[in-house]
């Protein structure tokens, strides 16, 4: 009997053991204000501790972050409600009893492949404001986390209001009791955004990155501030989206009468998706588009160089995409047909409205209404460029009627402008918009914010939620190659068509009066070989006669019937 225990006994030691080995397997070491790359795989959680903790701190932030694949991090080992967090970018406040000096957390992933990370957790004292401290909307009960929301048109970050920082054993200070200079109400949030190199997507770049966006001091110096928010802001703030482009915010939350700050969890997009298979963040450019953008380009370039002399291409040019825009728009905002057919219904109209303009031309010949059009198509894209920049980003655009009003006035200043030189207008129209057309192009293959000029305009008209949005993108390597191509063949065009008009005439004639001179000319001329062409309608029923002959058996030569006597 005395056996038996004694090989429970060392079946249980055993167990014991090898539980204890699993747990130190397991087991990471952290220090503060260190980043820890680490591999989370399997069911089983891994235990991250904190040692040695100082007596000055209060409280302390652990983050962990992840390319696209979803990682906890919890306070227990077994997940609660309101006690953990999961997701790319998330951290935890852990509130300090007096005399602790060790913390631990929790950190697994339930996804079947490995997920690459990295963590760190910061500690922060008692006058320094509490992240997410008086959080009201989302799950945990202090959440530091920035919550990210993206569509085509737009991103959407969103976060739970701070609190005041207090002493370890002390109660926290009331949320909204008050609103006086002693309440959390004179807190200050300062919103950055961080641009990561153009085109990489690669996971150990984001990592590397986000080491720059964890920290206040950090924060500061690599990140551009957008937007200051008081405690009587909407904790929420708007970007423009740029799919494929990498984009780190974070927030900082500032109490001014103490001058301490802390720093939420930042948080990343690409606004796109790596798992999905159409348009996903590698390929996200579509064939429809490239096909569409190329044709495009083929006709610009050409309108580039040559469009003043083949003015009737130039109209179609202008034509097509003076109709092609507002088409795209009115079956954008009316119907919810894919994307593809919308493309290729605008493809449609902008011919149409390309031939209606030369027809235009051709019958009436104007030159006033087809200088308007081509103008119009120059002056918007010089008024999109104006906000583009940051002038689009002032407060008082963010009302439609404000924004619209000045950017039709911004357009309608170029064609009048240039209303005593019309010649000058159509040549500088033919070289920028032509060589933005390849700009476009180029988009649809390598990237480039350029291409939002126009697009940030047309995504204005599409979204009426897009007037919020704060106008950011980052200008790079290819960015500046790229501009310097739009520049250098705009350059090359204008120049290459004002030598070779030089002493020609500013426009070319009437269509329609040379072809009636021509017409009166033949009808009088009698020396003229054309004077003596029959009627139309003769000529046309001749042809029909002359193909009902083939159809027609051949006769036989010679004589067929008897001789008579």
């Amino acid at each position: 009997m005395w056996r038996l225990q004694l090989l429970v006994l060392a079946a249980l030691a055993a167990g014991s053991a090898e539980a204890q080995a699993n747990s130190s397997d397991g087991l990471l070491e952290f220090s503060v204000g260190k980043f820890t790359y680490l591999v989370l795989s399997g069911p089983f959680p891994r235990e991250a501790i904190l040692r040695h903790v100082s007596s000055n701190v209060t409280f302390l932030l652990f983050q962990i972050h992840s390319q696209y694949q979803n990682a906890t991090v919890s306070f227990t080992k077994t997940l609660l409600p309101g006690a953990s967090g999961t997701g790319n970018d998330r951290g935890l406040v852990s509130i300090l009893r007096p005399g602790q000096t060790t913390c631990t957390w929790y950190l697994e992933t339930k996804d079947t492949k490995p997920v690459q990370s990295v963590a760190i957790p910061l500690s922060y004292s008692e006058r320094d404001p509490i992240p997410g401290g008086c959080n009201l909307e989302f799950d945990l009960d202090i959440d530091p986390n920035i919550y990210l929301d993206y569509n085509f048109f737009e991103t959407t970050i969103k976060f739970a209001p701070a609190n005041l920082g207090y002493a370890r054993a002390a109660e926290p200070p009331p949320c909204d009791v008050g609103t006086g200079p002693e309440s959390r109400w004179r807190l200050r949030y300062d919103v950055y955004q961080y641009f990561l190199p153009e085109g990489d997507l690669t996971e150990a770049s984001l990592l590397r990155h986000l080491q720059s966006m964890a920290q206040v001091p950090q924060v500061k110096a690599s990140a551009a501030k957008v937007v200051t928010l008081t405690a009587d802001d909407k904790t929420a703030v708007s970007f423009s989206s740029l799919p494929g482009q990498g984009v780190i915010y974070n927030v900082i939350v500032w109490d001014p009468s103490f001058n301490t700050s802390a720093a939420y969890v930042p948080v990343h997009t690409y606004a796109c998706s790596f798992e999905s298979l159409d348009g996903n963040c590698v390929s996200p450019g579509r064939v429809s588009t490239k096909v569409f953008s190329t044709l495009s380009a083929m006709l610009g370039l050409f309108v580039c160089f040559f469009g003043h002399r083949f003015w009737k291409t130039e109209l179609f040019f202008i034509g097509f995409i003076f109709l092609g825009f507002f088409f795209y728009i009115l079956i954008t905002r009316l119907t919810s047909v894919r994307y593809d057919v919308r493309l290729v219904l605008t493809a449609v109209a902008g011919s149409v409205g390309g031939a209606l303009l030369v027809a235009s031309w051709w019958r009436f010949g104007i030159l006033t209404l087809c200088m308007l059009c081509v103008g119009l198509v120059l002056g918007f894209l010089v008024s999109s460029a104006a906000f583009f920049s940051p002038l689009g980003n002032l407060s008082a655009f963010r009302d439609d009627g404000v924004f619209w009003v000045t950017f039709s006035c911004i357009d309608l200043i170029v064609p009048v402008m240039f209303m005593g030189c019309l010649r000058i207008l159509n040549i500088l129209a033919c070289g920028i918009v032509g060589a933005y057309s390849v700009v476009l192009a180029i988009d649809s293959y390598l990237a480039t914010t350029l291409s939002y000029i126009t697009l940030n305009v047309l995504r204005r008209a599409l979204n009426t939620d897009f007037r919020g949005a704060f106008i950011r993108a980052p200008l790079q390597t290819n960015d500046f190659i790229i501009l310097a191509v739009w520049g250098m063949l705009a350059v090359s065009g204008i120049t290459l068509q004002i030598r070779r008009e030089r002493g020609q005439p500013p426009f070319p004639p009437h269509p329609y009066k040379l072809w009636k001179q021509e017409r009166e000319r033949r009808v009088t001329n009698i020396l003229d070989p054309s004077h003596h062409l029959p009627p139309l309608r003769e000529r046309l029923y001749g042809q029909i006669a002359g193909i009902t002959e083939l159809f027609q058996k051949a006769q036989p030569a010679g004589e067929r019937t008897p001789l008579l006597l």
